[in-house]
């Protein structure tokens, strides 16, 4: 057999990645290219995705009457459509192809960015505008679930750990890069009277708020160009849905579903609302100075997390993240504001810079472990009915790659009920400490979920 693989075009009809010789004389190099091209659209949907997160802090300098929640709505909007996105994504490669689903949906992103550009310039534009403006960023987090289930198909199981750490890692970089590309351009004419003039602040501070959304656009482009005539469609990602729909019969489908929303929930509900918490709780510091780090370091931990799983196991250090979660979220605890305290902000930064990178290892950690759950379970139940195992090689693959969607889109409403419980918190309580005592409250349920299915002694899928 030949181990240069069959196409037509764009489309590799002859996929072979879990054959040594094929993969070291041509499968590596093909799948590398399509990862290097997938990182960078993946950055940019979620740098628009997460747009608001460092927009909605400086809406008020510039004349708009939002209220506090109402901003925290907007903070958490995103979260909310990117999420119900990710379900529908999560099934578009099989189905489309991923070179063509890429350009399509990096394409999709300069709706969003474009409008936001536009509508800031004018403090008239009224709420429902940005609430709008808000629910089409969502695009931006749909993109994650239909990336991450191109790229598991590319890489042979025992590098999928790193394909993925590395697609999600670098892609999540996005976030940080929003929150801190965002308050440069707007304090500059970046394009000059061709974008629009600036709004002025009540101190007399010239801001370019358009450029927060105009500043995506030029690499957009580049990125839906790169990934239309760079990236290739695998035949054999190919599937109808309803071989996917499987999934929706599978318990361990549910169960990491909720831990992802323990891992990555956690990961993108605490950066949408990072800027927001830190403006409400110590508002004499500039939240956008120190907002970006903490996405910073939990998107680069991402990579050391799917380096760390291949070497140690997912479900060990899944189980740890969540112990270790708990830990930090009580040590942000100690260090806010209470009564006549005013709280500590490096402690309250250095608990939530422990958060952020726990929440990277465990988003590579979970996403490890599904490919081993499903490949060994679904081999099982060929085995038992003797059955081909080459078919269930295949159809585990298939699973795979929609639970890793599937799961994603769930664990992606964290990114709205975060900052939104937040928001309600503060309303109701006057702090964010109910919030926090909420999320340690999950993070004992994902604890013991771990425990039970996937890491103990005789665990059900230990993994």
């Amino acid at each position: 057999m030949t181990n240069k693989p069959r196409s037509s075009g764009y489309l590799i009809e002859d996929w072979r990645p879990e054959d040594p010789d094929f993969w070291a004389q041509t499968g590596s190099r093909i799948a590398n290219r399509n990862l290097a091209i997938s990182i960078p659209a993946l950055l940019l949907a979620f740098a628009v995705w997460m747009m608001f997160s460092a927009v909605t802090v400086s809406l008020p300098k510039v004349g708009f009457n939002f209220t506090t929640d109402q901003l925290f709505w907007l903070t958490a909007l995103p979260g909310l459509s990117g999420a119900t996105l990710r379900i529908f994504y999560s099934f578009m490669v099989p189905i489309f192809g991923g070179r063509r689903w890429t350009a399509i949906s990096t394409a999709s992103l300069m709706i969003p960015a474009a409008w936001l550009g536009i509508a800031v310039q004018d403090p008239t534009t009224p709420y429902w505008q940005f609430v709008a403006i808000a629910i089409l960023c969502g695009l931006g987090g749909g993109n994650f679930a239909s990336s991450m289930s191109n790229i598991s198909f590319f890489y042979p199981k025992a590098k999928q750990g790193y394909a993925l750490g590395m697609n999600a890692g670098l892609g999540n970089l996005g976030v940080s890069v929003t929150q801190f590309v965002i308050p440069l351009v707007i304090s500059t004419a970046v394009f000059g009277a061709l974008a629009g003039g600036p709004q002025v602040t009540k101190d007399g501070e010239q801001l370019y708020l358009q450029n927060a959304g105009f500043i995506w656009l030029p690499f957009l482009v580049a990125c839906t160009l790169a990934a239309w005539f760079g990236m290739n469609d695998l035949a054999s990602a190919r599937s109808n849905f309803s071989d996917q729909a499987v999934i929706f019969r599978r318990k361990h489908n549910w169960l990491m579903c909720w831990l992802y929303i323990g891992t990555f929930g956690s990961f993108i509900g605490y950066s949408a609302g990072f800027p927001m918490l830190i403006k409400t709780q110590f508002p004499e510091v500039n939240a956008l100075t120190y907002a970006f780090l903490g996405p910073l370091v939990g998107a680069l931990a991402r990579p050391v997390g799917g380096w760390m799983s291949d070497k140690l196991g997912g479900a060990f250090l899944t189980f740890w993240v969540f112990v270790l979660m708990v830990a930090a979220v009580f040590g942000v605890l100690y260090f806010l504001p209470s009564g006549a305290s005013g709280g500590n902000f490096f402690g309250f930064m250095a608990m939530f810079m422990l958060l952020f990178i726990l929440t990277g290892i465990g988003n590579a950690s979970t996403f490890r472990m599904i490919p081993i759950i499903f490949r060994n379970q679904i081999e099982r139940e060929a085995a038992a009915k003797g059955g081909d195992l080459k078919q269930a090689a295949r159809q585990a693959g298939i699973e795979s790659a929609a639970v890793i969607g599937f799961s994603s889109a769930i664990g992606a409403y964290g990114g709205f009920f975060i900052p939104k419980s937040y928001g309600t918190s503060i309303a109701m309580t006057g702090g964010p400490e109910a919030a926090l005592y909420g999320f340690i409250a999950f993070y004992v349920t994902c604890i013991a979920i771990t425990w039970w299915w996937y890491f103990r002694k005789g665990a059900e899928a230990p993994c």
